[in-house]
C-alpha cells in the first residue's frame, strides 16, 4: 500500500484547500421551518466545512475556492467566512442582475431534529453563482505551482451541482497531482441533488470518474455504496446493526478497485433517535484498518456537519503525525465534539479534542 507523501510545509502557504459552494444556512432552532418566525444564520458547505475546521480548531493556514453572486448577501458569507479565519481570496464573484433571473447565492434551511423527529434541510440553490464555475475559470497552477498546497479537499457536493462543476474538480485534480498535493474527496451523497440529473446512475458514473485521482477517500457507510456502487452486507436498512467487518470488506473492494487510494475512511453512525447516535469511524491505510474509540449512545445537538469535522480532524492527524491511528481518532474526536453546537462548522477547541481523542470525561472545566 502507498504511503502519502506530504509536500514540505515550508513550500506552502496552504496547509488545505477546499473546492466547494457555500450557502447561507437559516436555522429555526428548536422550531420547525415551515412555522417559523426568526431564523439565526451561519455559512455552511460540505467541502468548505473542512476548510474552517483546519483553520478555526486546529490553526493551519487554508483557503476556499468557491464562487458567489456580487450582492450583500454574498459579502454577508463572505463576512462569515472570514470570521472562521479562512483565506477568500480566491472566490470568483459574478456580478449581480438585479433579480436573480441569472445567478444567485444559496441559501439552506435546516432543522436540527429532535428525538423520533430527524433532522431536514430544504435546499435553495438553483443557478448559484458555485454551480456555474467551469474549466479555465480557476488559474489552478497558480493556487497549486506557486502559492502550493499541501492538501486539497473536495467532494461529492460540488460534482452535483452541475454538468460543469465536475469538469472543475478534475481540473483542480490534475494540477494538484502534478505539483505532489495530496487530494482528498468526500463523497457525501445528497439524493435530492443527483435526482433530476439522472439519479444514483449518474453520482456514481461522475464519482467513479473523479475517484481515479483521489488520494484519501472519505464517506460513510451510504456514500460508498451510492457514489461508488459498493455494498454492505449485513447491515439493515436503518443502520442499526453496524458490523465492522462488513464496513471493513466495502473498503477492501473500493481500494482493490481504485489502487490510487492511499487512505479509505469512513464514519460508522446507528441512528436511535435524532439526539442518540452511535458514532465511530474507520481507516485503511497501508495496509491496516485502523478503528477510532466506538461512542456508544452519543447525544446530539445538530448533527449537520459531523462527517465534514470527521475530514478535517482525520486531515488534521495525517498533516500533523503521520500516522493514521492517530488521524482516525482526531476525526472521530472532532466529529463528535462538532454535532454538540448548532450550526454546519465547528466550535470545538483543539484542547477540546485532545481531551475526547484521549477518554476524556465531561467533567465541568473551571
Amino acid at each position: 500500500m502507498r504511503k502519502l507523501i506530504v509536500r514540505n510545509q515550508e513550500e506552502c502557504k496552504y496547509a488545505n484547500i477546499s473546492l466547494g459552494e457555500i450557502m447561507l444556512r437559516l436555522d429555526p432552532g428548536e422550531g420547525r421551518i415551515n412555522t417559523a418566525r426568526n431564523f439565526r444564520v451561519w455559512e455552511g458547505g460540505g467541502e468548505y466545512n473542512v476548510a474552517r475546521g483546519l483553520r478555526k480548531c486546529f490553526r493551519l493556514p487554508t483557503a476556499v475556492v468557491t464562487a458567489f453572486a456580487d450582492n450583500a448577501v454574498g459579502r454577508l458569507v463572505e463576512d462569515f467566512i472570514m470570521q472562521g479565519g479562512v483565506d477568500v481570496d480566491h472566490i470568483k464573484w459574478f456580478p449581480f442582475d438585479g433579480i436573480g433571473r441569472e445567478v444567485r447565492n444559496g441559501l439552506n434551511f435546516t432543522e436540527r431534529g429532535f428525538g423520533i423527529r430527524g433532522a431536514q434541510g430544504v435546499s435553495d440553490r438553483g443557478l448559484t453563482a458555485a454551480s456555474q464555475l467551469k474549466k479555465g475559470d480557476i488559474d489552478w497552477d497558480h493556487i497549486f505551482g506557486v502559492l502550493g498546497s499541501q492538501w486539497f479537499h473536495t467532494g461529492g457536493i460540488f460534482a452535483a451541482l452541475s454538468d460543469t462543476t465536475p469538469d472543475v474538480i478534475e481540473e483542480a485534480m490534475i494540477s494538484a497531482k502534478k505539483y505532489g498535493t495530496i487530494i482528498s474527496y468526500d463523497l457525501n451523497y445528497r439524493p435530492s441533488l443527483w435526482k433530476t440529473i439522472g439519479g444514483i446512475e449518474k453520482a456514481q458514473e461522475v464519482n467513479r470518474r473523479l475517484a481515479k485521482y483521489v488520494d484519501v477517500m472519505i464517506g460513510n457507510e451510504e456514500d460508498f455504496t451510492a457514489s461508488l456502487g459498493f455494498e454492505v452486507e449485513g447491515v439493515d436498512a436503518n443502520l442499526s446493526n453496524l458490523e465492522t467487518d462488513s464496513f471493513k470488506k466495502m473498503i477492501l473492494n473500493a481500494v482493490d478497485t481504485f489502487p490510487n487510494f492511499k487512505v479509505a475512511a469512513t464514519t460508522l453512525r446507528s441512528v436511535k433517535t435524532a439526539t442518540i447516535n452511535s458514532w465511530g469511524a474507520i481507516c485503511y491505510y497501508d495496509g491496516e484498518f485502523h478503528e477510532a474509540i466506538h461512542r456508544k449512545d452519543l447525544e446530539i445537538l445538530d448533527r449537520v456537519g459531523g462527517g465534514d469535522s470527521f475530514a478535517s480532524g482525520l486531515i488534521y492527524g495525517f498533516l500533523s503525525t503521520g500516522d493514521a491511528k492517530e488521524a482516525v481518532e482526531y476525526g472521530a474526536a472532532h466529529g463528535a465534539l462538532a454535532m454538540t453546537t448548532p450550526g454546519d462548522t465547528t466550535m470545538a477547541t483543539l484542547a477540546e479534542v485532545e481531551k475526547v481523542k484521549g477518554g476524556g470525561s465531561a467533567r465541568v472545566d473551571r
